[in-house]
C-alpha cells in the first residue's frame, strides 16, 4: 500500500515494513504523517498474517521527528487544537507500542525529538554507525512530553534527564550505550543486520510473542503509558507549544539564531 507520506510493504513471509516517506523534509511529520502512521500500525496489528514490523525512513534520515513548519503554525492555535493533536501523536505511540507483533526501528539515519520517541516504542531498534539521535525539544522551547514514557522506559531516568535537558547530540555508540538502541552497524550492513534479526524473530510462535509483549508492558506500565498518562503528557506538550517560550524559540530556528531565554 502506498499512501503520500508512507509507504508500507509487506512481503510473502509476513514480514511489514513501515516507511515514512518525506525524504525531502527528513521524514519529520506532520498531521498528515502521524495520522497515515496510526492507520498503519493500527491496521498491522489487526492482520493475522503480519509476523514482524519494521519501522524506518526513507532517504538520509530516519525522521527528524516534528515538522517544525507545523509546530509554529501549531503555536498560533488554540490549547484545545493543541490538545486534540498531541493526542494524536500520543496515541500513535501507543498504537505502535501496543501492537501484538514484534516491531524493528531499522535507524538508517538522524533520528531527532519526536522521532526517539518511535525508536523507543520499537521493541528493538538497530541503528546505522553514522545515525545521530537528540531529544532536542528544550532547544525551541517546548518538552518531549508525549515521547518521555517510552524513553524513560528505554533508556531510565538518568540518561534520559541528561539528554531532554540539554537538547545535545548524541552517536548510535551512546545510544547503544544507553539503551536507545540493541546494534549498532555499518550503513552498507544495515539491511543485512535487520535481515538476520528478523528471521531470528520469524522463529518464535507469534501467539508466543504476542503474550511476551503484554506481559512485559502490563508488569512495566502501571499507568506510565496508559490512558492517564497519555492524557497527562498530550495535555502538558499542548500547553507548552503555545507559551512564549516556544513561540520565541521556534522564531530563532527559522532565523537560524541562538533564542534569548531572558526576557519571554
Amino acid at each position: 500500500m502506498i499512501q503520500e507520506m508512507l509507504t508500507v510493504e509487506t512481503d510473502e513471509r509476513g514480514v511489514a515494513t513501515v516507511t515514512m516517506n518525506r525524504p525531502d523534509k527528513h521524514n519529520a511529520f506532520n498531521e498528515a504523517l502521524v495520522a497515515d502512521l496510526n492507520e498503519s500500525f493500527g491496521r498491522l496489528a489487526r492482520n493475522p498474517l503480519v509476523r514482524v514490523v519494521v519501522l524506518t525512513g526513507s532517504g538520509k534520515s530516519f525522521s527528524a521527528g516534528a515538522d517544525l513548519n507545523w509546530m509554529q503554525e501549531m503555536a498560533n492555535y488554540s490549547m484545545e487544537a493543541n490538545l486534540a493533536d498531541a493526542t494524536r501523536l500520543a496515541d500513535t505511540l501507543h498504537t505502535l507500542d501496543s501492537m501484538p507483533q514484534p516491531t524493528v526501528a531499522k535507524v538508517n539515519g538522524a533520528a531527532m525529538g519526536g522521532a526517539v520517541g518511535l525508536v523507543a516504542a520499537c521493541d528493538i531498534a538497530v541503528a546505522a554507525d553514522d545515525a545521530m539521535f537528540g531529544i532536542t525539544e528544550v532547544r525551541l522551547g517546548l518538552i518531549p512530553s508525549v515521547i518521555s514514557p517510552y524513553v524513560l522506559r528505554a533508556i531510565g531516568p538518568r540518561p534520559a534527564r541528561r539528554f531532554a535537558l540539554t537538547g545535545e547530540r548524541f552517536a548510535a555508540a551512546e545510544a547503544y550505550r544507553i539503551g536507545l538502541v540493541h546494534e549498532v552497524t555499518k550503513k552498507k550492513a544495515l539491511d543485512a543486520t535487520v535481515g538476520k534479526l528478523v528471521e531470528v524473530l520469524l522463529a518464535g510462535a507469534p501467539g508466543a510473542q504476542a503474550e511476551v509483549k503484554a506481559l512485559f508492558r502490563d508488569l512495566w506500565e502501571l499507568d506510565r503509558t496508559g490512558t492517564a498518562a497519555r492524557a497527562d503528557t498530550a495535555q502538558r506538550i499542548a500547553k507548552r507549544r503555545v507559551s512564549d517560550e516556544a513561540r520565541k524559540g521556534m522564531t530563532a530556528f527559522f532565523e537560524k539564531r541562538r533564542p534569548d531565554w531572558g526576557e519571554v
